[in-house]
This record gives structure tokens, sequence and C-alpha cells, in this order.
């Protein structure tokens, strides 16, 4: 519970309090120190996601007081993000108990979680059914213009693009096409 209020800095002082044959009796003194500020977000491993889009998810900003369920939180939102490995999504604080501040660096591990679908037959009669559909996760509008920053394709600023085909038969074709900014205008 203090955790979640900034006490990451205190000491334990052990007293004897009594002795009595064979036993010992000891007191655990627990003194508080200062509330730690966080100082510093340092964000590692993410050679694909541009920083603003793990920024915007943290729960531990710059001036905040330390907070082991914020932490916590942030944990299980950068995993759900679907960007980097559940598994390897490993905070790392950094005290600093002579500034009463604490550094926080986010270890992550990004993976690829494109999608694509196709699926075929032949109909008799109706000729070709089948679907044809690519999805594109954690793609970037904004890099579209600039192929030099393109990775096999423009990625890093969390969108999703998606491009679908189906056909069943010769009479009936659907074409559909979808683009998703979860955080337009800088809000969720």
């Amino acid at each position: 519970l203090y955790m979640d209020d900034g006490y990451l800095f205190f000491s334990i002082n052990p007293v004897e309090v009594a002795v009595a044959g064979d036993s010992i009796d000891l007191e655990m003194r627990i003194y508080e120190g200062a509330q730690a500020t966080i100082n510093k977000v340092i964000i590692s491993g993410n050679d694909k996601t541009n920083d603003h889009v793990i920024l915007r998810e943290l729960r531990t900003r710059p001036g905040d007081k330390f907070s082991r369920a914020e932490i916590i939180r942030t944990q299980r939102e950068l995993s759900q993000l679907g960007y980097f490995d559940p598994e390897q999504v490993n905070p790392v604080p950094l005290p600093d108990p002579i500034n009463e501040t604490v550094d926080i660096e986010w270890q992550l591990v990004e993976r690829s979680n494109d999608q694509i679908e196709l699926s075929g037959g032949w109909g008799g009669a109706f000729g070709f059914v089948g679907t044809f559909g690519v999805t594109f996760n954690n793609f970037s509008v904004r890099n579209i213009t600039e192929p030099k920053n393109w990775r096999g394709l423009p990625v890093g600023d969390g969108q999703s693009l998606s491009v679908r085909f189906q056909a069943n038969g010769r009479n009936f074709q659907s074409y559909s096409f979808s683009f998703v900014e979860p955080w337009l205008g800088g809000r969720k």
C-alpha cells in the first residue's frame, strides 16, 4: 500500500527486545523515507514502434509519485497492445535515494502481429469462391511518403490497416478496406 504512494525508500532496524534461554525476541522497526518521485522514463527494445505510441500508454510519468500499482497496470496495458511479447514487458525501477527520485526503464521485446487470411475453392457453375485479406497492425500513415522509414511497410504509429476481398462465384464480389487510429487527436 505504501509503495503506491511513493514510499520506495525505507530502513529496517532489528532491535533485541528480550533474551530468554535459547530464544531471542526481535522487533523490526521500519522507518519510512521520503516519497520517491519519478525522474525519467526510459524505453528500450522498441525498434519498430515509435516512442510516442508507448509513452501515451504509460501510467508512470516523470513528476508523479512512484506507484507499484501503476507500474503493474502499465505492464498489463503494454502487454495487451499486441506489439510486444507480454512475457518480456519488464519494468526496471532505478532508485536514487540521494535525490529521492526513481527512473523507470521499460524493457520491451517487439513481436509481429500482422494477419493474413486466405481461403478458396471452386463452386462448379459458380466458379471461384474464396477470401483474401491482410491486416497490418502498428501501421503508420505518416511514414507512407517516406520509404526510407519503411521496415517492409510503414510501421510504428499503432494504427491498423486492413484490406479484404471476397468472391462467391462470378456474380458476387465484396471489397473492404478499414483503417483504425486508436488515439485520434491525442485521445483514446
